[in-house]
């Protein structure tokens, strides 16, 4: 196994990098499947009623779960997409922090509330 890394003319590494974006992209799509189940769980008695697995923890097992099936599929899927080509990191990092953001501020209660 080599561990030299061949570089473009252009200064880009020619290993592909789609399997290290479809971790980085699905785990920002994990965080804002968090933060909307538990906004969603907030509002609703129904919802929050289906989400409690664990009736001492209440509906944050439920919505732990489902953001980690979410995430899982999602990082599944664009492995499954991306393997093997070479993508904009920067585009997907940026994409990636960005929704990371958006969960943070969505799960501020101040602002979780107007929503």
């Amino acid at each position: 196994v080599s561990t030299h890394t061949a570089i473009s003319k252009d200064g880009a590494s020619s290993v592909p990098n789609g399997s290290a974006a479809a971790a980085i992209l699905s785990a920002g799509i994990g965080s804002l499947a968090v933060a909307l189940l538990t906004i969603v769980a907030d509002q609703s008695a129904t919802v929050t009623n289906l989400l409690s697995i664990y009736k001492p923890t209440g509906a944050l097992s439920g919505v732990t779960t489902l953001a980690i099936l979410v995430w899982l599929a999602v990082w599944i899927l664009l492995e499954w997409r991306w393997r093997g080509r070479n993508l904009s990191l920067k585009r997907i990092n940026l994409i990636a922090f960005a929704l990371l953001a958006l969960s943070l501020l969505a799960t501020f209660p101040p602002l979780g509330d107007l929503l």
